[in-house]
Order: C-alpha cells, then sequence, then structure tokens
C-alpha cells in the first residue's frame, strides 16, 4: 500500500510540474524568479548545512492563493517545483488545532507539547509549571560546532524562532526568552540573530530591570538595533529592530554562516498570515522570491532546503477568472476597516483563525528525498536530523 501511495504522488508531482512548464503565466509579476528550475543534486548524502524556510501560518491554500495572486495561475511559485513533498500534520498533544509554539516547538525538538509551551515536553503546564526541556535542532548544532542562525520578520523572541533557541513554559514572556540568547545550554549560542519586536521584547526586559544596552555591556555582545549598525566584520552579530528585511537579513546572515567549515543552520521565518489577505499573500510571494535565490546560491549536493509552515489558516479561494486579478473587492474591504473575524471579498473568504489540517512540507537538495506522504511535524525534526548524520540523545525525545 504504501508503494502504491508513494507511486501515486511521483505521478501527481511528475504531472505537476509538466503544467507549470506548458501553461502561461497570466500575470508575468518576474515570473523568471518563480519558475527558475532547481537541479536536483545528483546522488543524494548527508547534508553539511540546512536552512529551513518556515511560512507562519503557510497552509497549502495560501500557496495557492499566492501562486494565483502574484502570476494569475497556479503552481507558479518557485517552492512548488520542489521535487519533494510531504504534507505535516500540526496539532499539539491535547488539542486538534495548534499555535506557532507547539508547532515550532515539534518541529525542532521532534517532541509535541501544549500550545504555548516553548520547547519544553508535555509535562509542562503553561504559565504554571516548566515542563522538561526539549533539545533543539539548533542546539544539537552548536553542540556540534556548526554555526548558526536565526530570521525572522517577526518578533525575535516570539514563539517561532524562540522554539529554535530558548525553553519556557508560555510564549509570552518575551524578556524571560530574549535572555536565553546570553545563557545557552550548548555551545555558545546563536551565532547570527536578526528580527524585529523591539519595542515589545524592551518593555519585557523592563519590567525584568535590565534592557538591551545592559544585556549587551553583561555579555559583551551587541545588540543593534537596525541592520545597517551591524558591522560587517561582527561575526556574531544581534539585531532587534522595529521592522526586520528578511530578504537582506538572510542574504547577510549566508555571507557569516558560509564561512563555516563544518557547516550551518539557518533558521528563516516569514509572516504569511492572511487576516490582511493581499498583504499576507504578498507575503508568501516575496518569501518565495527569496527561497529562490538561495536555492540558486547554495550547493544542493550538501545543503537541505525545507519550507513548511508551523500550522495552517482559514483561508480559501472559492471564486475567480483567469486574467481577472484575484483581489477584487479588497480595496473596498479595507477602505471600510471591517475588523471582523470574517473577511469576504469578491473571490477570497478568510476565516482569520488558526485550523488544524496539515501544511506543506517541500525539499530539495542533501537528505529531501524523505520528505513524502503524510507524516506528523515531529517527522521534519528526524529527517533534519538524518540528513546531518546525527542521532537524538534518548534523553531528548524519550
Amino acid at each position: 500500500m504504501h508503494l502504491l501511495r508513494t507511486t501515486a504522488l511521483s505521478a501527481a508531482m511528475a504531472a505537476s510540474l509538466l503544467l507549470v512548464s506548458t501553461s502561461a503565466v497570466a500575470q508575468p509579476a518576474e515570473p523568471l524568479a518563480a519558475n527558475t528550475e532547481t537541479a536536483e543534486p545528483a546522488a543524494s548524502g548527508k547534508a553539511k548545512n540546512v536552512i529551513v524556510f518556515l511560512a507562519d501560518a503557510g497552509g497549502v491554500s495560501v500557496l495557492n492563493g499566492a501562486s494565483l495572486m502574484g502570476y494569475g495561475e497556479p503552481l507558479k511559485l518557485h517552492v512548488q517545483q520542489w521535487p519533494h513533498l510531504g504534507l505535516s500534520e500540526t496539532s499539539p498533544v491535547d488539542d486538534f488545532v495548534s499555535d506557532s509554539a507547539n508547532g515550532m516547538s515539534s518541529i525542532m525538538t521532534g517532541v509535541k507539547t501544549h500550545n504555548g509551551v516553548i520547547s519544553q515536553g508535555p509535562d509542562g503546564v503553561r504559565g504554571k509549571i516548566d515542563g522538561t526541556p526539549t533539545k533543539t535542532l539548533l542546539e544539537y548544532a552548536e553542540e556540534r560546532g556548526l554555526r548558526t542562525g536565526v530570521i525572522t520578520t517577526q518578533s525575535i523572541a516570539d514563539a517561532t524562532p524562540a522554539a529554535t533557541y530558548a525553553h519556557s513554559n508560555d510564549r509570552g514572556k518575551q524578556g524571560e526568552i530574549f535572555t536565553q540568547v546570553f545563557a545557552p545550554r550548548f555551545g555558545d549560542g546563536v551565532d547570527v540573530m536578526y528580527g524585529a519586536g523591539r519595542s515589545k521584547i524592551g518593555a519585557k526586559l523592563a519590567e525584568m530591570g535590565t534592557g538591551f544596552d545592559a544585556l549587551a555591556k553583561a555579555n559583551d555582545r551587541p545588540v543593534y538595533a537596525r541592520l545597517a549598525d551591524a558591522p560587517a566584520d561582527n561575526e556574531r552579530p544581534i539585531v532587534v529592530s522595529d521592522k526586520m528585511d528578511v530578504h537582506a537579513a538572510t542574504l547577510r546572515a549566508l555571507d557569516i554562516l558560509e564561512t563555516s567549515e563544518s557547516g550551518y543552520l539557518l533558521v528563516v521565518e516569514w509572516d504569511a498570515h492572511t487576516s490582511d489577505p493581499k498583504k499576507g499573500l504578498q507575503n508568501v510571494v516575496d518569501f518565495d522570491h527569496l527561497m529562490a535565490e538561495v536555492a540558486q546560491r547554495v550547493d544542493l549536493d550538501n545543503t537541505l532546503l525545507l519550507f513548511t509552515a508551523d500550522h495552517s489558516f482559514g483561508f480559501q479561494v472559492d471564486g475567480g477568472t483567469r486574467g481577472e486579478p484575484l483581489m477584487a473587492g479588497y480595496d473596498a474591504w479595507k477602505a471600510a476597516g471591517d475588523d471582523s473575524d470574517i473577511v469576504r471579498l469578491d473571490n477570497v473568504l478568510v476565516n482569520t483563525s488558526h485550523t488544524a489540517e496539515e501544511v506543506p512540507a517541500l525539499a530539495i537538495g542533501a537528505g529531501a528525498e524523505k520528505v513524502r506522504g503524510y507524516f506528523p511535524n515531529t517527522h521534519l525534526f528526524e529527517i533534519m536530523m538524518d540528513a546531518f548524520g546525527w542521532e537524538a540523545d534518548k534523553t531528548a525525545t524519550d
């Protein structure tokens, strides 16, 4: 049965790729960047480097909507051409619908937990009791001497990036979470950190009686307020701004990480929530452009690129015609200032909540062939560990 399912999936993917290569682009908004084919490495081997692209709330329907809005046709995103595809199930241990804390913790540690809990086991109680710290992929990388990087459009201490380097019983404790950057459990901690959230984290730190300057001085590690402020010769920069240019930040991070002889792990998050549907879909189009650029830059013979989401979202395309804009009705909705939980455009309906259906996992490069079929999101941790050739500590997942 597994063989039949895998064969059917491969056939469907081949048909999808044929459709992409033969269909015309209705709205050619930089189609070359979106449709550039990326060659699969000649032979599968162990990964020296792993790059995780995480679209927060970027479910299957959101990818489809981004392609339709950006190019007027389905299957036009660069990432939709990646040859290895699976569907990742995102639930926490007690509910059906996940938040970003459980979703990313599961991917980074191989252990599902409760919503709101950051890289701790299910024995934790949100905001009340610490659970057992679960060792993250980034901590394994630090332990083995790799360089590491975390980049996000969101607060660098928010749930998704925090799950890579911190452990907390409550995602809301962003001050406490950020201070863990300077007290790593393994290695010397995250090497490159670029993210937003300066005002929010700063306020939380103030409540704790500290701040960015105090932490920087105590640890002899500056915390810059802008990407441009970080000197080019600083190989371990931390930038916490109010807004982060993730495209520029990722390319700059790679300039640093690619000098590592031992390899690197880079995690890049881009917000894909579609509460504002045009903004959310444009974020995905922009993220896809970045992934296309990175895929052409790295050596896929020794680098695994993995795209996925922490959870899905209530977005659907339920109308539309080729040659007409997908976002018809958006300007009127925006002008009305409607803040209800339902967004109704001519061709798009959004229930602005997280949802329980599986999210896409797409991969290319060293070790990518193991991304296939349906699986729990914890399997992505196993795939990345296997790509590196590492075995998890028994105490980390048992």
